[in-house]
């Protein structure tokens, strides 16, 4: 019983680490998006 609570935890961890990663790269993305010089198809 122990070993599969260990799992379900280790499970979790990895999943709340996962959406940690997924969200900070989101967020890099927007900077990125919002500081990035005018591109050539915005007729500027």
């Amino acid at each position: 019983m122990k070993k599969l609570l260990l799992i379900a935890l280790a499970a979790v961890g990895g999943l709340l680490v996962y959406r940690q990663i997924q969200a900070d790269r989101a967020e890099q993305d927007l900077w990125t998006e919002a500081t990035d010089s005018v591109s050539a198809g915005s007729g500027a």
